[in-house]
């Protein structure tokens, strides 16, 4: 079964650069994994210090190859020290219907 997550954090003002800075590179690297369908990375336009981060994985097994990456890790444990709140917030999400995005 398809793994869908919505992860959300806030920079500190002063660390937003090396935030932003960090999660584009980790979108590279998720990207690349072949488990990884699809990782869209935001930031809230009324306040350009909330990310938000669209993850969907093939399966399960995707799923865990992905956290157990190192780069992960390595993300994880600088983003901690950048971010206002203890850790990202995850949100899990199931399909309803059809819920693919329109190619239209």
């Amino acid at each position: 079964m398809t793994k869908v997550l919505y992860a959300e954090f806030t920079a500190r003002p002063d660390t937003v650069d090396r935030v932003d800075e960090l999660i584009r590179g980790l979108a590279e690297d998720v990207r690349r994994e072949p488990g990884n369908e699809v990782f869209s990375v935001y930031r809230e336009e009324a306040d350009p210090l909330r990310f938000f981060v669209f993850e969907v994985y093939r399966d399960e097994q995707a799923f865990q190859d992905h956290i157990t990456a190192a780069y992960g890790a390595v993300f994880n444990a600088e983003l901690v020290t950048l971010i206002e709140e203890d850790a990202s917030r995850l949100t899990w999400l199931t399909p309803v219907g059809d819920a693919r995005l329109s190619q239209g």
